[in-house]
């Protein structure tokens, strides 16, 4: 046999094989879930908890109106305040059409503190449209959990027990009416930054 029909075997048979590996994997490929291509964020889901009158308050409730999610906690000595007064300013930056579309929520990741009552004293400081939401520790954790927060108790050395700290993500999230992911807005942002991407997002 000669060199090039030894090549063309070689190919022939390379040929086979591909043919019969596409055949073998085919079935697998379409019944992989499409969302590992589609590029959408994994933020976001079910929640139950319950605003300050002690209504409960789930994600369905939310649908239909773009909405501002802030976790955070009301002992917060400086990042919560801080960003949360960002968030207020933004949102009075913005003409009135599109803050009206505007859910603005601040949930706790410290509900053991957190009672109905207490966010609802303490959102007042903020903007007349903040709702703030707590609940069980475990609808907390879940909820955070859901929206990829991380959260940890800290309590320092020579301090009581119940005057701890609470590490947390400070970023501030902007869900889109669907329910879905849109973007986020990170610790530090100007409120004319913030609002310049809100008028943009919000149709």
């Amino acid at each position: 046999m000669g060199s090039r029909s030894r090549i063309l075997l070689y190919f022939m048979i390379a040929a086979v094989f591909l043919v019969v590996g596409i055949t073998i994997r085919l079935p697998q490929l379409l019944e992989e879930p499409v969302s590992k291509s589609t590029g959408e964020v994994a933020i976001g889901g079910d929640f139950t908890l319950v605003d300050p009158k002690g209504n409960t308050v789930t994600n369905k409730d939310l649908l239909g109106s773009y909405t501002l999610m802030y976790f955070g906690y009301t002992f917060c000595p400086d990042v919560c305040p801080t960003g949360l007064q960002t968030a207020a300013s933004a949102l009075d930056l913005l003409p009135m059409r599109k803050s009206n579309k505007v859910v603005s929520l601040f949930i706790t990741v410290d509900p053991e503190r957190d009672t109905p009552e207490v966010m609802g004293e303490y959102v007042k400081h903020f903007h007349k449209s903040l709702v703030g939401l707590t609940g069980t520790v475990e609808q907390v954790t879940q909820t955070a959990k859901a929206y990829k927060i991380y959260f940890k108790k800290v309590v320092e050395e020579g301090k009581p027990a119940d005057e701890y700290l609470m590490d947390h993500s400070a970023f501030q999230y902007l869900m889109g009416p669907d329910g879905k992911y849109v973007t986020h807005f990170p610790h530090g942002i100007s409120p004319e930054d913030m609002a310049e991407k809100l008028k943009a997002y919000i149709r």
